[in-house]
């Protein structure tokens, strides 16, 4: 059997927006081996019919040696699978891996989702990033990208070579998980924040411009669903609950359900994303998006057609979209809904982005 490892951090990040492409890799017959953290939730891919290779990600840690750990958990990985092609996703896996790969004469695609905290943060951190990026990442066999500005960046500061790159409409989504549905209209606006809860997310701002809305407009709902990092976050995520300008739903597994109750998703992010999943998900369900005139946000949301597009960390422009939101009518709103709708069927499907992948597979391991 030709063998396909996959590098992730999480459990989530696979099964969320990867679990079509290692389904029809199982289908076709590969030998299919996940490395990621131990979790309860791994069985479902153990049931698919994939191995397991339980592999500790401090993922937010900047400890040298526990990233050394990682370095050498995937060496001793590639010596004993000895993998026909290796896909990773995120920070971590795609810098440790492509070294290991190295190290071991292995071959590795990776996969940009976005530059992230890394770069936003500048300084030592980000010069530290570009450094590993250099030595491991600018050595793959390839090098997806979600955007076009994370490409450039990328090339501009010699941290890939420009003919090992290739782009993808991000993740893409499955439009089947995610079908079109009309909205609600009850009397009742509602939005809704999509994320981790932290300062580069830009829940800050959204929170601000809830409480102002909330108090012109006594008829809207702001929910937040996601992880709050750290306590920072999670007293400010009680202070605006009990004060009654979000509603805070925390980690949900049933995001598509509560996507669908609202008419209007909004990502403030100061940056770092790369085709953002959220405001895919959202549009394909029929729902205007409000998010940050940053790349990525900007490749999905267009401008007074699918939504509105907004300064990041401004306050007073976000405040700005969400009055110009609530001016529309039912009739307007469902208008912009079934506008996003058509436009990510058009450009971000998902299976567009498995084909891609799956070419990889048969250029590097051939048939199963």
């Amino acid at each position: 059997m030709k063998k396909v490892l996959f590098l992730a951090n999480h459990f989530v990040t696979l099964y969320n927006f990867r679990r079509e492409l290692i389904e029809e890799l199982v289908k076709e017959g590969y030998e299919v081996t996940l490395s990621l953290p131990a979790s309860p939730d791994n069985r479902y891919f153990t049931d698919l019919g994939c191995r397991i290779a339980e592999t500790e990600i401090a993922r937010r840690s900047t400890d040298p040696f526990k990233d050394l750990r990682l370095l050498f958990s995937y060496v001793r990985l590639y010596r004993r699978l000895k993998p026909d092609i290796t896909f990773s996703y995120t920070i971590k896996p795609n810098i440790y891996g492509s070294i290991a790969a190295r190290l071991t004469g292995q071959k590795q695609i990776c996969n940009i989702t976005g530059t992230g905290e890394a770069f936003n943060c500048g300084g030592f951190l980000r010069r530290t990033a570009h450094f590993l990026y250099r030595v491991s990442v600018r050595h793959a066999e390839k090098v997806f990208f979600q955007n076009s500005s994370d490409r450039a960046y990328f090339l501009e500061h010699r941290l890939a070579r420009e003919e090992r790159c290739a782009l993808l409409p991000g993740s893409g989504v499955n439009l089947e998980a995610f079908p079109f549905q009309p909205m609600e209209e009850d009397g009742e606006t509602r939005f809704i924040y999509v994320g981790r809860v932290m300062g580069l997310k830009g829940v800050d701002q959204y929170v601000q411009a809830a409480r102002r809305i909330r108090a012109e407009f006594p008829n809207t709902r702001f929910y937040i669903a996601g992880f709050a990092e750290g306590e920072r976050y999670q007293s400010l995520m009680e202070r605006a609950s009990a004060e009654g300008a979000v509603e805070y739903l925390g980690f949900r597994k049933d995001i598509a359900d509560w996507i669908r109750r609202c008419h209007c998703t909004v990502l403030p992010s100061h940056g770092g994303e790369g085709v953002p999943n959220v405001l895919l998900e959202s549009a394909a369900t029929g729902r205007v998006c409000i998010a940050s005139r940053i790349p990525g946000c900007w490749d999905v949301v267009e401008e007074g057609r699918t939504g509105y597009l907004f300064t990041a960390g401004d306050v007073d422009d976000l405040t700005s979209c969400l009055r110009r939101f609530l001016s529309l009518s039912p009739e307007e709103r469902a208008a912009m809904g079934r506008a996003g709708h058509e436009h990510v069927a058009r450009h971000f499907d998902r299976r567009v982005v498995v084909s891609a992948y799956l070419q990889e597979v048969q250029t590097y391991a051939g048939g199963r």
